[in-house]
């Protein structure tokens, strides 16, 4: 297996052309099911971003470009949460046509309703933590990246492998998905150019962060891919795409059970 094999794996995974955004926009749900979905989606974004043990391990197993290639990716990440969380607000409140989430600065005011919404929508299906306000698949999603807490060969391997799935998913499902759904679709009346939706301007695109991020994990799995190496970097990969897959899905069902919201797309 060579690097192209593995990347047209992540292709080929249903993960990768999974329709929850697309159902996303044509539903266009109310805003409780938004924050709802939000709350998972910014628990599961927030678990990607630290590099925990990760870059230092590579680095003990002699793997120092590759080392600096994630650490680039880590730095790249870092403080983009309250981001996350002001994007989210503003679309809910787009949604809702007044300020449910007023105070968009504070990343905790906006997660704690974030949370209430997802206790009112999702809090009846199997396996919901109602301490967390997570989903039984959210946390199958983030716990893939409890490896990177460990330094081992194997967990690194495996670790990378999770690397180059998050970052082509990322960069090409998760990323254009939420540009479809919350500005393309017209829904909420929001543009790349709104200050609240920079995070997804820093993210978006040729020049966006997701595209170097990409970019690096395909250079340091593909100089570390060979036979002793490929089980565990595909196992790290497929753990990735199969959780998120599940996750998406219960998303998705969520998205589809609350049926088709018929407003005028909300002013600009």
């Amino acid at each position: 297996m060579n690097i192209d094999t593995l990347v047209e794996r992540v292709h080929n995974h249903r993960c990768f052309t999974h329709p929850v955004f697309e159902h996303w926009a044509s539903a266009n749900p109310s805003a409780d099911v938004i924050g709802a979905l939000f709350h998972q989606i910014q628990n599961f974004c927030a678990v990607t971003r630290p590099g925990g043990a990760f870059p230092d391990a590579l680095a003990s197993l002699e793997f120092s470009q590759e080392s600096k290639l994630l650490t680039e990716i880590v730095e790249s990440e870092e403080d983009h949460g309250p981001e996350l969380a002001t994007m989210a607000g503003y679309i809910l409140n787009k949604a809702a046509g007044r300020p449910v989430l007023p105070d968009l600065e504070s990343q905790k005011a906006v997660e704690a309703g974030l949370k209430e919404f997802s206790d009112r929508i999702l809090g009846a299906l199997p396996g919901y933590d109602p301490e967390t306000g997570l989903l039984m698949q959210t946390r199958r999603a983030m716990a893939v990246f409890d490896g990177r807490q460990a330094s081992d060969r194997d967990s690194t391997l495996r670790n990378l492998g999770t690397a180059l799935a998050l970052e082509m998913i990322s960069n090409r499902q998760l990323i254009p998905g939420e540009k479809h759904c919350l500005v393309d679709s017209g829904l909420y009346g929001a543009t790349l150019d709104d200050a609240e939706m920079h995070y997804l301007l820093e993210h978006w695109g040729e020049i966006g962060a997701e595209q170097m991020h990409e970019q690096n994990a395909i250079a340091a799995v593909g100089s570390v891919l060979n036979e002793s190496t490929e089980s565990l970097i595909v196992e790290g990969l497929d753990a990735f795409l199969d959780n998120l897959a599940g996750l998406w899905d219960v998303l998705d069902a969520a998205l589809l059970a609350a049926g088709h919201r018929v407003t005028e797309p909300a002013a600009a």
